[in-house]
């Protein structure tokens, strides 16, 4: 198999469970040494004994993406680790839904912090390891080396979603910050792109009965969606099902890879055919 990421160093967040572990494994096959960073340890520290054990390389993180201190953390071990930093995959996040005239200060506010305010700020901590060197080896007359950073977006954030007024609020930001990185680090050979999921089979999307939590600042936020609404949802997707994760993770490693040398500042829809 041809690896499409050799000798590459890639950070993914959220990477103990889901899409991002789903990414974490595929990049690791495809030659990346992977950072995995979640706030869970258990979950991180198994995907990395996985990867481990399939014969990749990989190290944990272990953080909350919203401390203001854990960007220049996860960046200076990596560093540390493995000397350079060429992908950034901003996938951690989750859903806190309500309807929008229920709805707290405080939880509209989780959506903004963790899914704009984390990734503009491990993009700008990682400026020292990805725009400035590529701009260093750009002076010294060298090829810069493949350098990407990839935005995780929702159809929440596209067409609106009822209930999520937070979430959708912030999986829009989180284009326009993709697309404004695109421009600004576009001359130093960056590409910047989002993908936005649709109905993918992770425990954001599963039967909200099952009692998936998730702990923020001490309080419990229920995760899913009723299961009533599924059969619903699955009805209007081309395709007639849900997304898996290794599908998923299929879309991050296509915009990671060199077949994507040329797409910067986009927004990839990952649907199954819903919305189009």
């Amino acid at each position: 198999m041809t690896k499409l990421l050799d000798n590459q160093v890639a950070i993914i967040t959220g990477a103990g469970r889901g899409i991002g572990a789903a990414a974490a494994h595929l990049f690791a096959e495809h030659g990346a040494k992977v950072v995995v960073c979640d706030l869970d340890a258990g979950p991180a520290e198994e995907t990395a004994a996985a990867i481990r054990s399939a014969g990749g390389e990989a190290m944990v993180v272990v953080g909350d993406v919203t401390d203001p201190a854990f960007p220049e953390e996860i960046m200076s071990k990596t560093i540390a680790a493995y000397g350079k930093l060429n992908i950034l995959v901003n996938n951690a996040g989750y859903t806190w839904d309500g309807m929008l005239h229920k709805m707290s200060d405080r939880q509209f506010q989780a959506m903004l912090d963790v899914h704009n305010l984390a990734p503009f700020r491990l993009i700008r901590a990682a400026a020292p390891h990805m725009r400035e060197v590529a701009k260093a080896e750009k002076a010294a007359g060298k090829t810069p080396e493949p350098r990407c950073i990839i935005n995780i977006s929702s159809t929440s954030g596209v067409n609106g979603n009822i209930g999520q007024a937070n979430y959708s609020t912030a999986k829009s930001g989180i284009i326009g910050l993709t697309k404004t990185v695109a421009k600004e680090w576009g001359p130093f050979g960056i590409r910047c792109n989002a993908i936005a999921f649709g109905y993918i089979d992770t425990r954001l999307t599963r039967d909200q009965e099952s009692g998936e939590k998730i702990v923020v600042a001490g309080e419990e936020v229920q995760l899913g969606i009723p299961g009533h609404m599924k059969g619903m949802i699955t009805m209007l997707i081309p395709l007639g099902r849900a997304g898996t994760p290794a599908e998923a993770a299929g879309a991050i490693l296509l915009m990671a890879s060199p077949l994507a040398s040329y797409i910067t500042g986009q927004m990839l829809m990952v649907t199954g055919g819903l919305n189009t």
